[in-house]
């Protein structure tokens, strides 16, 4: 493929796309943003709004990546470029170890030191960040986010747009509901219903004071 790459976002989990885009050797054509970035470490061009008419046309001749870490928000952009007729390619680092049987989605990020096992299926805008373990026929729904060294068991469920915090474990045959938030270092032993916050050893529900 002779097209280069575009980032969608311009700021931290932008910047580790763009490490990993160097170093699979993919040519960067530049970055989309509300507007123009004043930080700007990797020289890159400013291209525009991704939703910009022109912008758009220079979207369906190269590769789109989303570099936005928040779900909410990257469901949102991603939609928004499906609508218009933009591709948006899975990214895998080269030292990731993948099943052979795994399914991976459009847009979904697959981050340095991440193992993916047998018959697990991963969605569309999906990111799952370093050293994340992802064990035999976990499914994970679109636009959800496994933090660094998160460790989910076999057969466990993440639903849509959730996040499983850094180094949180998730028990063998657990559910997690859709827009639920995993504390750092949890651990999951029960099914999680939606729209909940959970935290601690083992993780139990945050409830308002």
């Amino acid at each position: 493929m002779n097209s280069k790459a575009v980032v969608i976002g311009y700021s931290g989990h932008a910047y580790v796309l763009l490490d990993m885009l160097m170093n699979n050797h993919i040519e960067i054509l530049g970055y989309c943003e509300a507007k123009e970035k004043e930080q700007n470490p990797y020289r890159l061009r400013y291209l525009g709004h991704e939703l910009d008419e022109q912008v758009i046309d220079i979207l369906k001749a190269n590769q789109c990546y989303l570099g936005v870490g928040d779900n909410k928000v990257r469901e949102k952009i991603f939609q928004s470029l499906l609508r218009r007729g933009v591709a948006m390619p899975h990214l895998i680092y080269l030292d990731a170890v993948i099943s052979p049987l795994a399914q991976i989605g459009s847009a979904t990020v697959v981050m340095p030191g991440v193992v993916i096992n047998s018959m697990v299926s991963i969605g569309n805008g999906v990111i799952c960040n370093s050293a994340c373990v992802i064990e035999h026929e976990c499914i994970i729904e679109d636009y959800a986010h496994i933090a660094p060294g998160a460790v989910l068991t076999g057969n466990v469920k993440i639903g849509a747009r959730s996040f499983v915090g850094a180094n949180a474990v998730v028990k063998q045959g657990v559910t997690v509901g859709a827009n639920v938030v995993i504390g750092a270092g949890a651990v999951v032993i029960k099914d999680v219903e939606d729209n909940s916050m959970i935290y601690g050893n083992p993780a139990r529900k945050k409830v308002n004071e």
